[in-house]
C-alpha cells in the first residue's frame, strides 16, 4: 500500500458497513441493560430505548438497500434521529437508577461515535447526489 492512500473497500451489503455492525453492538448492549432489575420492569422504558436502538440499525440496512442515494440520505438521518433518541432514554434510564454511571457512559459513548459516523456518511453521501 502507498502511504497516505486509504485502501478501497467493497461496501456490497448493508452488513459490510461498520456503523451498521456498530448499531447492532449497540443494540446488544441496550438489550442487555434493559434485561436485568428494575430496567426490565420498566416496560415502557425498556421497550422505547430496544425499539431507538433497533430502528439506529433497520434504517441504515434499509437506506443502503434502497439503492438510490436521496434516499440513503434520508434514512441516514432517521438513524441519526434514532441515536439521539437512544442517548435520550439513556440519560432516563441513568436517573432512574435503572443503569450504572459506568453502564450508562459506555452506552453514550457508543451511541455518540455512532451519530458522529452517520453524520458523516450523511455529508458524504449528500456531496455524491446530483444536485438540481
Amino acid at each position: 500500500m502507498i502511504a497516505g492512500r486509504v485502501p478501497q473497500v467493497n461496501i456490497r451489503r448493508f452488513e459490510d458497513l461498520i456503523v451498521w455492525q456498530r448499531a447492532r453492538e449497540l443494540t446488544k448492549g441496550i438489550y442487555q441493560a434493559s434485561a436485568r432489575g428494575s430496567f426490565a420492569r420498566d416496560f415502557g422504558l425498556r421497550d422505547q430505548l430496544r425499539r431507538a436502538a433497533v430502528s439506529v440499525m433497520a434504517n441504515i440496512a434499509e437506506g443502503f438497500e434502497r439503492g438510490g442515494r436521496k434516499e440513503f440520505h434520508q434514512f441516514l438521518s432517521v438513524g441519526k434521529a434514532s441515536c439521539a433518541e437512544v442517548r435520550s432514554g439513556l440519560y432516563v434510564a441513568l436517573d432512574a437508577g435503572h443503569v450504572s454511571r459506568e453502564e450508562f457512559v459506555t452506552l453514550l459513548r457508543h451511541a455518540e461515535a455512532i451519530g458522529r459516523m452517520l453524520g458523516k456518511m450523511r455529508k458524504s453521501v449528500a456531496a455524491q447526489r446530483p444536485h438540481a
